[in-house]
């Protein structure tokens, strides 16, 4: 009796059209049959032989372990390859036309390079098409800031680069998605490196997936762990798993000493390098950074000091609303106490919208509910003058935007909290830049106990500041996708400090 031979599965059809057919499109082997690596054909096999069939994959790994030739190559499967439709339409989209055309290029590269192609395929590069001459299959490889998919009806639509997209959704990516919807069976597969924040497209798809269980997404994401070591060479080897193969371990080992000495490229290393959510604008409070801050501050020197400030960010009233204490210790360390506040009512609702767990942080006492639908200042500064109380502080300074300023002062009137002064904090770069300097300074030197709280560590990690052409620098609330009140008033908080003549500010210029 012979041997029976077990069928190929699509999947492994798919691996050895690549294998057989598919050159390296450039780069130092150009030329030579392209080899999918382990880890890239279990991708292959989990999305193409899923028996619950996918409809979405999600492929995220670091930069310069090969995510743009695998793409081609997938291409190739739907133009002239196995999994080739009559009359099916394809688009891969980019946040730019540059990065759509690198697709393409590829794409048409590994085309023209084989010679067992040619006569199945032509290529339009005017328009940026592929026709699949076989199977009338046409290829289109669409921009943001270009044609859209409004019109096509698209069998697959391939995502590059989505972690660039900030926000959950933009109109290009709805156009290519909704796009799909004559398809009983269509294919969307993300490819990309990490986004920044957890309120961003691909981090929702990400975090959906997981969460879900859903047997039709397939979801491959190669990541370093939250808040490893910068040179920890087991944590290169998560996030880059063409390491020692394709992606050369001596530039990567270069990119990173080099985050780790300087912290402004830290965040960009993380997200770039290590495949880590953090936001690439937020350079001046580099995570490492931050978390080499984190003892619990003293909470004697609040009362002894003599000198204790509070740092009043105030927001809607449905919001956060942040008050931030800071005082300065013989030892010249300085402390920080914070205080958020927040309405009791759609707290769910703001949690959900807010990627973050509100509701257990009030259980833990970090956050405040306030009773009711808004925030009542009454309420809040109430609360403010019975823990001051409590903590046998005499409040030296207020420093306060003005924004809704006049309300707060009254309330803090009706309910008897006091302060020798109270300091305007204006939130223009002159006015912002200096704070920031001084507080980074603390920071950079390992002179601030903020305790690890949470609603601190949030704000820290999506603050965002920007340049004015004079190269001052304030926070920017409208570039952050996440909440940041809590580390705006412990910046205004430690600017007073600064400028007080008591405190000896050459000690952390130094």
């Amino acid at each position: 009796m012979g041997k029976i031979v077990k069928a190929e599965t699509i999947g492994e059809k798919c691996i050895r059209f690549v294998h057989t057919y598919c050159l390296v499109p450039e780069g130092s082997q150009v030329g030579q049959p392209m080899r999918l690596e382990p880890f890239q054909q279990q991708f292959f096999l989990d999305v193409f032989d899923n028996p619950n069939k996918t409809r979405t994959a999600i492929y995220s790994v670091a930069r310069k372990n090969g995510k743009s030739a695998l793409v081609a190559a997938i291409l190739l499967l739907f133009i002239v390859g196995p999994l080739r439709r009559q009359g099916a339409q394809l688009a891969s989209g980019a946040m730019s036309r540059d990065q759509a055309a690198i697709v393409f290029n590829l794409a048409s590269k590994m085309l023209d390079m084989q010679p067992a192609f040619q006569g199945l395929y032509r290529i339009i590069p005017s328009s940026k098409r592929i026709v699949g001459l076989k199977a009338d299959t046409t290829y289109r490889a669409l921009a943001a800031d270009g044609p859209t998919a409004h019109g096509m009806s698209l069998y697959l639509a391939l995502l590059d680069e989505a972690g660039q997209v900030r926000g959950p959704m933009t109109p290009f990516i709805e156009a290519m998605l909704s796009s799909q919807g004559a398809h009983t069976d269509p294919l969307t597969i993300i490819l990309s490196t990490q986004a920044p924040s957890d309120a961003d497209f691909l981090s929702l798809r990400i975090d959906d997936a997981r969460r879900s269980g859903d047997p039709h997404t397939v979801c491959h994401v190669y990541e370093a762990d939250k808040d490893c070591d910068l040179m920890d060479k087991a944590q290169w080897k998560k996030a880059n798993p063409a390491l020692g193969l394709f992606r050369s371990e001596k530039d990567l080992e270069e990119q990173l000493k080099m985050a780790s000495r300087i912290p402004s490229m830290e965040a960009g290393a993380r997200n770039l390098l290590l495949n880590q959510r953090i936001s690439l604008e937020s350079l001046w409070l580099a995570p490492a950074v931050w978390k080499k801050n984190g003892a619990e501050p003293d909470l004697d020197v609040f009362r002894t000091a003599g000198v204790t400030i509070l740092g009043l960010d105030l927001s809607l009233r449905t919001d956060l609303t942040a008050a931030v204490l800071a005082a300065k210790g013989d030892d010249g360390y300085i402390n920080l106490l914070p205080f958020v506040f927040t309405p009791e009512k759609g707290l769910r609702e703001r949690e959900a919208r807010d990627k973050a767990p509100y509701l257990s942080w009030v259980n833990e006492g970090k956050l405040f509910a306030c009773p009711g639908n808004t925030l009542d200042y009454d309420w809040v500064f109430d609360f403010l003058r019975l823990r001051l109380e409590e903590l046998g502080v005499d409040l030296h300074t207020v420093a306060f935007d003005r924004w809704r300023i006049n309300e707060a002062r009254s309330a803090a009137a009706r309910v008897g909290m006091s302060a020798a002064s109270w300091s305007e904090v204006g939130q223009g770069y002159q006015s912002m830049s200096p704070r920031i300097e001084y507080f980074e300074t603390a920071l950079l030197q390992g002179r601030i106990r903020h305790g690890a709280h949470p609603l601190l560590n949030m704000a820290a990690a999506n603050a965002v500041a920007v340049q004015d052409p004079a190269g001052n620098r304030k926070l920017d609330k409208s570039k952050s996708t996440l909440r940041i009140d809590p580390i705006v008033a412990a910046v205004m908080a430690c600017g007073v400090l600064m400028e007080l003549a008591e405190f000896d500010v050459g000690t952390l210029m130094v």
